[in-house]
């Protein structure tokens, strides 16, 4: 069958990535969350495609499924479960340990399954699985952004998949016949050129769409372990299971070299500052632990739910209900990764509690503001972010209005922002210029005004001001 989708020679992971995800959102293919860029496109007729999993005959064989987390495979999730079989769900970012086992109240209704499927029922019926425990996966449950008819896959970027397959590998919980599934929608399959796949790639066995189930007889291995070099220690700071894992291969003598990862850290940080040192809480046991991040999730959930909600009923209706509390105080210094606007919400699965909150750092009284327009519709903070570091444009502090396809940035001084200036002309991202300039107008506010402008405060606003807010679908400032 024909692709729907055209790969371009030399396209990269990204050129396929945004092309797939333009198109889903251009013909209108997916359910919530939206957009889909930067997402596992929870597809339309995705229920259909995940039902395909039990007419596998690998399926009729397996034990323990592993499932990931991502919206669209909850119809897999369910099938798993209703067909009585173990079903484990990695933990969100793997801060807690790599798996959770799903385990459904005795005797569960059709429905009880159902919420146990969903984050929800991950919430509330799952016990964390340790190193310690064996496990034997038969069958892994990937969602895909992009996959070829022979079995090579592109993920949305972030490596998850790959890296708790080579988990698993050094686990001793898969092996060469353990079967790896994808679902996606039709217009996901598309050719995918061999070259971009590397050694820590994960390729897949079958492809389930809605109208289709396609044996790919995948010639390209799958990793065969956890690939270090690609790693370093901020990765293996932010997921302690990685390092238990490297302290008993480097026991077993194996190489467990770090690599240097270009764009790892995660916050922008000017050259020489280092990040500050937050105040944590005790430590809880890993249950514990895993129910917080899964209850956070659902919070999330609700709330995404009922702002999609809120930006469907008329206009005239959301002005009366949400008065004037739009937005916090001015001074309010926080990172929103839940938030509506530009497709920053994070998916409405168990990767949404994947989210940190920025450490605050103390800006000087007065700033020069740098403004930055141009910002196209799916660029995420963390692109922007990445952008601004490798041009050494880092600012004190990011105020981020996607929904408007702006951005402010806060220098110390003129001198740092027009040396800004100069290194950001010609700033293009996802094939958009973008425009950088002194900014003639502040937050909140529409008059012309000196670029240099007072720290937020958290006084009141004046109605002006206020007015004005309610402009803005969103905004994120992040003290940097």
């Amino acid at each position: 069958m024909e692709p729907v989708l055209r790969i371009n020679p030399g396209a990269t992971k990204w050129d396929i990535r945004q092309k797939v995800w333009d198109y889903i959102e251009e013909k209108n293919l997916a359910n919530f969350p939206r957009p889909v860029h930067n997402r596992i496109p929870n597809f339309k007729g995705a229920f259909t495609a995940c039902a395909k999993v039990s007419e596998l005959q690998v399926f009729a064989q397996t034990a323990e499924v592993k499932v990931d987390p991502d919206k669209p495979l909850e119809g897999a999730r369910l099938v798993v479960l209703q067909a009585q079989k173990t079903l484990l769900v990695p933990t969100p970012r793997l801060r807690t340990g790599l798996f959770n086992k799903i385990t459904p109240p005795q005797g569960a209704s059709k429905e009880q399954l159902r919420i146990c499927s969903s984050s929800q029922g991950v919430r509330e019926f799952s016990v964390p699985v340790g190193l310690d425990d064996k496990v034997t996966v038969d069958l892994v449950v990937v969602g895909s952004v992009a996959v070829s008819e022979k079995g090579l896959r592109i993920g949305k970027g972030e490596g998850y998949a790959d890296m708790e397959y080579g988990m698993m590998v050094s686990m001793a919980a898969v092996n060469e016949s353990t079967v790896v599934v994808t679902v996606v929608h039709d217009c996901q399959v598309v050719d995918i050129p061999e070259e971009l796949i590397e050694s820590h790639d994960l390729t897949v066995d079958y492809i389930l769409t809605p109208t289709r189930v396609i044996k790919t007889n995948c010639q390209s291995p799958k990793p065969q372990g956890i690939i270090w070099t690609k790693l370093d220690t901020e990765k293996l700071e932010k997921i302690p299971i990685l390092k238990k894992l490297r302290a008993l291969e480097e026991q077993a003598g194996k190489d467990v070299t770090l690599g240097v990862v270009p764009g790892a850290t995660e916050h922008i940080l000017p050259t020489g500052q280092h990040k500050r040192q937050t105040r944590r809480r005790p430590r809880q046991n890993t249950q514990q632990d895993a129910e917080g991040e899964y209850k956070q999730s659902y919070k999330q959930e609700k709330k995404a739910e009922s702002e999609q909600k809120a930006r469907q009923r008329p206009a005239r209706a959301r002005k009366d209900s949400r008065g004037d509390s739009r937005r916090g105080t001015e001074g309010e210094i926080s990172e929103r990764r839940g938030g509506t606007s530009g497709g920053h919400m994070k998916e409405n699965h168990l990767e949404e509690s994947r989210g940190e909150v920025m450490s605050q750092r103390k800006t000087p009284q007065i700033v020069t503001t740098v403004y930055l327009g141009g910002i196209p519709a799916g660029l995420r903070v963390s692109e922007l972010k990445t952008a601004l570091r490798e041009r050494e444009a880092v600012p004190l502090r990011l105020t981020w209005q996607g929904a408007q396809h702006r951005a402010f940035l806060d220098y110390s001084d003129p001198q740092a922002a027009e040396k800004a200036l100069e290194a950001l002309q010609g700033l293009c991202l996802n094939e958009h210029n973008l425009q950088a300039e002194l900014a003639k107008s502040q937050r909140g506010k529409r008059s012309g005004m000196s670029s240099r402008r007072p720290r937020p405060s958290s006084a009141p606003k004046s109605k002006m001001a206020e007015s004005d807010a309610k402009d803005d679908t969103h905004e994120e400032t992040e003290q940097q």
